[in-house]
């Protein structure tokens, strides 16, 4: 049967509310399968880790079976991945624990695609440490970040190199792969920003050569939970700030107090959703995620593309970001409507959508957009559906 939009969105009880969910881009609808595997795990008891009873075991295998689903919808290794409350806690863990062995004139990539969460950390944490902070630039026209501009901002005391794999207000996929090949090349390290790319289609860490990748799972169906995903080697020869009875093994060390054990079983629960969205997919949970990812991009492809020839059909719409590659986000002002008053119009209308610069504080400062309210995003997943698209499409075309 393939990827069926109408099974998809019966997993969703949020989704017969009657609304337009176009608001994935900050954080998408939870399946009931999510929301069950959380009840469960609390029904069943449980202790902290560490313990001498079932309860206490119950959450160490909850802690396992999280890092081992995180791994198999990224490619990387279970003992290296990370959990954290989101992603942004996560990074500024990681930059303390980086930046402990920079030295002033050292050197540190960001962009201004990315949003600020790959960025503060580490322009923070550069000028603790007397760091240089060199900046990868956005075409404005196309909202394109050129891979090229990298072999001029690299060099022989860059320490890490901070880019986006997904832009997440104008969708922009840059070439990670030839970024971070650079950044190997100079004994740099790479510290992906995979929040917004991961839900909208299949990743590989290894083929990205990220050597940090960062994800949220409540951007792909899951609870508020981060993880950063690295080799535990790395890992291993990073002595993050922490206290001295807590754990010192990899990846537990990073980890500061107690995980969300519950919420870690509706992470699990959401990646076994993401392999099950195609129902022909076939073969280990990595191989099912591989295929059903491809299937949901496909079908987001589709939808967007349709949902952006209608918007730059309107006269009265400006869209933002012309990127050969990129994900299935609409990112458009309005002549004579503040971003805010479009969001606030569409509500009225039952079809949800987000305004201002969604963090993106570099992007949209250079689009210079972002001291006029910044734009609107309108971001496709794959529950959306037609009909979502049209009710956008009708809202927005009412507001000429």
């Amino acid at each position: 049967m393939g990827f069926d939009v109408t099974r998809v969105r019966a997993c969703y009880p949020a989704l017969a509310d009657g609304h337009a969910y176009l608001d994935g881009a900050a954080g998408t609808q939870v399946p009931a399968a999510v929301i069950e595997a959380i009840a469960r795990a609390w029904r069943s008891g449980l202790g902290n880790a560490g313990g001498a009873f079932p309860a206490s075991a119950r959450a160490t295998a909850i802690t396992r079976a999280c890092r081992e689903a995180v791994a198999d919808l990224v490619g990387g290794d279970p003992d290296g991945v990370v959990l954290g409350p989101n992603m942004t806690t996560l990074t500024y863990r990681m930059a303390a624990a980086l930046a402990a062995t920079w030295r002033p004139g050292d050197e540190v990539v960001v962009s201004r695609l990315d949003h600020d969460a790959n960025v503060r950390p580490w322009v923070q944490a550069a000028g603790r440490a007397g760091a240089v902070v060199r900046w990868a630039e956005v075409v404005r026209e196309t909202g394109e970040l050129p891979a090229a501009q990298y072999a001029d901002l690299i060099g022989e005391r860059t320490r890490l190199v901070a880019v986006t794999a997904a832009s997440n207000v104008i969708g922009t996929r840059p070439d990670v792969a030839a970024i971070t090949a650079m950044a190997r090349a100079a004994g740099a390290l790479s510290y992906v920003d995979g929040v917004h790319a991961t839900p909208h289609g299949p990743v590989d860490v290894r083929a990205l050569g990220a050597d940090f990748y960062a994800t949220s799972a409540y951007k792909w169906s899951g609870p508020h939970v981060g993880a950063v995903i690295a080799d535990p080697g790395l890992l291993a020869t990073l002595r993050p700030d922490k206290l001295v009875p807590s754990p010192d093994e990899v990846p537990d060390r990073f980890e500061l107090g107690t995980l969300p054990f519950a919420s870690l079983a509706g992470v699990a629960a959401a990646v076994d959703h993401l392999a099950a969205l195609d129902d022909a997919a076939a073969g280990s949970r990595r191989a099912r995620i591989l295929a059903s990812m491809s299937a949901a991009e496909r079908h987001e492809r589709e939808l967007f593309g349709r949902l952006l020839a209608g918007l730059e059909a309107m006269g009265h719409v400006t869209t933002y970001g012309r990127a050969a590659a990129r994900t299935a986000t609409a990112y458009f002002t309005v002549a004579g409507v503040t971003p805010r008053q479009v969001a606030e119009r569409l509500a009225a209308r039952r079809v949800n959508v987000w305004n201002g610069h969604n963090y993106a504080w570099e992007l949209t400062g250079a689009l210079g957009i972002r001291d006029a309210g910044s734009a609107v995003r309108a971001g496709l997943v794959h529950y959306n559906d037609e009909s979502d698209v049209t009710r956008l499409l009708e809202a927005v075309a009412g507001l000429a």
